[in-house]
């Protein structure tokens, strides 16, 4: 299994219509880095949805529900998509503060490649960021 991570404006699609929702198609990405990790994500893939903007926190639990497939938002290119389903809320948001201040997370794309809107974690840095969490600490 890989781990990943996708940003939302809070404002456009928020974690809680998400969750409403159960889940939904991942569209619209159109940045060729995103695009490929979108490509690279498995059925079964745990995703951490993160809230971008003035919150810059991690908000929810999700997992692939179908791999890539060619995204239907797309006048032209070669874009993908891929479906993801809401799992849980996370029992306290983690802020792009606590990232930044953990040592354990200072290879964390999101620190190096801000605007990147799906990237990938290690096994260690999915768990680091769930642990924070569930301690809040």
């Amino acid at each position: 299994m890989n781990h990943w991570l996708v940003k939302q404006e809070p404002g456009d699609y928020p974690w809680s219509a998400f969750a409403a929702e159960r889940g939904a198609a991942w569209t619209g990405v159109r940045n060729y880095q995103a695009r490929n990790h979108l490509r690279a994500m498995r059925r079964g893939d745990a995703v951490l949805f993160y809230h971008s903007g003035d919150e810059k926190r991690v908000v929810g639990l999700a997992r692939v529900r179908r791999a890539a497939y060619p995204d239907p938002t797309a006048a032209g290119g070669d874009w993908s998509c891929v479906d993801l389903e809401s799992v849980r809320a996370l029992d306290q948001p983690v802020t792009l503060a606590q990232i930044r201040a953990d040592k354990r997370l200072a290879g964390v794309s999101l620190l190096k490649q801000s605007r990147l809107s799906v990237m990938p974690l290690t096994k260690a840095e999915f768990e680091r960021i769930l642990a924070l969490a569930d301690t809040g600490a």
